[in-house]
C-alpha cells in the first residue's frame, strides 16, 4: 500500500460515502511556483483590473510531464512601477518546477488575460496563444525549448480589443487547428467611463456601461497563417460580452459546435452546420437565459458528460445571487438548469463564480465540478460573502445530485480567496487530477490531489494523423459494469484558462475497463477491449500503447 491508501484503507472503496475520499493540498511554495498577478490598479478603477488572470497546464517541451503557464497584466501607461510578464513553469519531474519564463521568449509585457495552448501547425509541438487588453499575441513553439512571436507573420496583428478566452478547435474538420476569441467590451483607457455608488467616488463600472464586441473565429490555412471567417461563419455578433467559450457536439453529428457563456447577455450555442457556418440556437437550446428570462452574468463555463447519460451537460459560473447553472442535455435537443435539485444552486446562490472545471476527484466513475470563487471590487458595500470567496468543489453523489466539499478536501483550498483562473491536469503523473487556480492581484495556487480511497484510473493521450495532431475533439468512451463513461479532447473550457488535453476516467477499484471506444474528428472509430488501468497513449490509426 502506499501512504495515500494507508490513510483511508478501511472505507469503502466505490459508491457514495460522506467523506471525499481525497486530499487538496497547497504545494505551491514546495513546488517552487513563486507568482503574483498584477492588474496595474493604480486608482482609476479600470475595468480590466478586476478580470484577470488565466492559467494553463500544457507539455511544452514533450517530456510527458505537464507544465505551467500563468497570464499576468501589467501597468498601465504612464503609470510604471513594476515590470512583470507571463510566466513559464517547467516541470522538474520531482514535485517542483523551474522558472523558464526569459529562456522561453516569453518575458514578455503585455496586459495578458487569457491563454490557450494548441499544435496549430501540427509539429508536434504546442504553440500558446495569449489573450489581453490590446493586441492578442500567437507564440510558435521551435521545439527547442523557446517561443516566437509570430502573431504579425500569422496575420493576427493589428487588431486591439479587449480579449478574454480562447480556444483551439477544428470547426471545418480538415486536419488543422483552428482559433475562436472571445471579446468582452469596448473598453480603452481612452473611452474609460466614470461610475460611482456614491455620486463622488469613483468605482469599477458593471459591463452594461459598455458596449459589446463580438467574438472572433480564426481559419488555419495551413501555411502558417490563419484567415479571419468571423463575419462568413455567421459568428459575427457585436451584442456580446463575452467571457467563457467551450466545445460541444451538441447535437452529435461528429462537427464541433461551441457554447459561450456571456456577461448580462445571452449565452450562445453556435450549431455548427458542416459547411463553414454556424447557426446560433442559445434560445432555442435552452441555454441563454434563467428559468425566469433573464440574461445573467455568465463567467466560466465547461462542458461534459456529468450524469453518464452519453450527452455533455453545461456548467455555466455567474454573478452572485444568480447560482451556477448546471444545464442537463435532454433527448429533444434541448437543456433544462437542475442547479436547484442537483444541490449546486444552493451552494453558489452567495458566491461569484469565475472558473468552472469537471473533473473526478475521488475516480469514482463520476465527474465532480470545482468551481473558484472571489468578487469585483473590494469597496462593494452589501456583498453576501466577501470581497475575497472560498472555491467550491462539488462532488457527484450520482443520480444528478452534487455535495458540496471543498471545506473537507482540505483547510488550504476552502480559504477565501480572489479567484479567477482554474484549470485541471495530472502534473504529478500519479493518476489523480490536480488543480491549478489564479487570483485577482494576488498568487497562483497549486494544489495535489492526494487520493486517499484507493480508486484507479485509465488515462490516454492521443494524437492524430489524419485529424489534428492534438487531437482536439476526439470522444472517448470507456465501458465497465456500472456503465459507460465519456471523455471530449478539448481546448479552452473554464475562464481565461485551459487544462490538460489528456483524458482521465476513474475505475474506482477496478482493475480494468470491458473496452474503450476512440472517435477522432476524421471520422475513423476504434476500438480495444479489457483495457488495465494506467496511463496509455493513442496515435490515431494504431494500436494502444502503455506509456513510460
Amino acid at each position: 500500500m502506499t501512504r495515500r491508501t494507508l490513510l483511508l484503507g478501511a472505507l469503502p472503496l466505490f459508491g457514495k460515502v460522506e467523506f471525499p475520499g481525497f486530499r487538496l493540498a497547497d504545494v505551491t511554495r514546495a513546488a517552487g511556483i513563486d507568482f503574483r498577478h498584477n492588474s496595474g490598479a493604480f486608482g482609476a478603477k479600470y475595468l480590466p483590473e478586476t478580470m484577470g488572470p488565466g492559467c494553463a497546464f500544457l507539455d511544452y517541451d514533450g517530456d510527458g510531464w505537464l507544465d505551467i503557464l500563468l497570464a499576468n497584466g501589467c501597468d498601465w501607461p504612464g503609470h510604471k512601477r513594476q515590470r512583470s510578464t507571463l510566466r513559464l513553469y517547467r516541470n522538474n519531474r520531482n514535485g517542483t518546477f523551474s522558472d523558464v519564463t526569459a529562456a522561453a521568449g516569453l518575458a514578455v509585457e503585455i496586459y495578458a488575460m487569457g491563454v490557450a495552448a494548441g499544435d496549430y501547425d501540427n509539429d508536434g509541438w504546442p504553440d500558446i496563444y495569449v489573450t489581453a487588453v490590446g493586441q492578442n499575441r500567437l507564440f510558435r513553439n521551435t521545439g527547442k525549448g523557446h517561443f516566437l512571436d509570430v502573431t504579425a507573420a500569422a496575420g493576427l496583428a493589428g487588431r486591439s480589443s479587449f480579449s478574454t478566452s480562447a480556444m483551439w478547435f477544428d470547426y471545418n474538420r480538415d486536419g488543422l487547428l483552428d482559433l475562436f476569441v472571445c471579446n468582452y467590451v469596448q473598453w480603452s483607457p481612452q473611452h474609460d467611463v466614470f461610475c460611482s455608488v456614491d455620486g463622488k467616488n469613483k468605482s469599477y463600472c458593471t459591463p452594461e456601461a459598455y458596449r459589446g464586441s463580438t467574438c472572433w473565429l480564426f481559419r488555419n490555412r495551413g501555411d502558417g497563417t490563419f484567415e479571419d471567417v468571423t463575419a462568413a461563419s455567421g459568428i459575427f455578433d457585436t451584442s456580446s460580452k463575452s467571457l467563457g467559450v467551450a466545445l460541444i457536439d451538441y447535437d452529435r453529428d461528429g462537427w464541433p459546435d461551441l457554447v459561450v457563456a456571456n456577461d448580462t447577455q445571452p449565452n450562445k450555442l453556435y450549431r455548427n452546420l458542416g459547411n463553414g457556418t454556424f447557426e446560433e440556437i442559445g434560445v432555442r437550446s435552452g441555454i441563454a437565459f434563467s428559468d425566469d428570462g433573464r440574461a445573467r452574468a455568465g463567467m466560466g463555463i465547461d462542458v461534459a458528460d456529468f450524469d453518464n447519460s452519453g450527452r455533455n451537460g453545461i456548467a455555466i459560473t455567474n454573478f452572485d445571487n444568480e447560482m451556477v447553472a448546471l444545464y442537463r442535455a435532454g433527448p429533444s435537443g434541448t437543456f433544462a438548469d437542475i442547479a436547484v435539485e442537483s444541490g449546486i444552486g444552493a451552494a453558489s446562490r452567495n458566491t461569484l463564480g469565475f472558473g468552472c472545471v469537471f473533473f473526478d476527484a475521488d475516480l469514482d466513475g463520476r465527474l465532480d465540478l470545482a468551481a473558484v470563487n472571489g468578487h469585483i471590487d473590494a469597496t462593494v458595500r452589501n456583498m453576501r460573502s466577501g470581497y475575497a470567496q472560498s472555491p467550491h468543489l462539488f462532488l457527484n453523489q450520482g443520480g444528478a445530485r452534487f455535495r458540496n466539499v471543498a471545506r473537507e478536501a482540505g483547510a488550504e483550498f476552502d480559504t477565501p480567496k480572489v479567484a479567477r483562473g482554474l484549470a485541471c491536469g495530472d502534473w504529478d503523473n500519479d493518476g489523480d487530477v490536480d488543480l491549478l487556480l489564479t487570483t485577482n492581484q494576488g498568487p497562483a495556487l497549486l494544489y495535489r490531489n492526494d487520493l486517499l480511497n484507493g480508486n484507479r484510473a485509465f488515462r490516454l493521450r492521443v494524437t492524430g494523423t489524419r485529424s489534428n495532431r492534438d487531437g482536439i475533439g476526439t470522444v472517448v468512451r470507456l465501458y465497465t459494469p456500472e456503465g459507460a463513461q465519456m471523455r471530449t479532447v478539448k481546448s479552452g473550457s473554464s475562464y481565461l484558462s485551459q487544462c490538460e488535453l489528456p483524458v482521465t476516467f476513474g475505475l474506482g477499484p477496478r482493475e480494468e475497463a470491458e473496452r474503450i471506444t476512440v472517435e477522432w474528428p476524421s471520422g475513423l472509430t476504434q476500438e480495444f477491449k479489457n483495457v488495465h488501468h494506467g496511463r496509455y497513449w493513442l496515435k490515431e490509426g494504431g494500436l494502444l500503447k502503455p506509456e513510460a
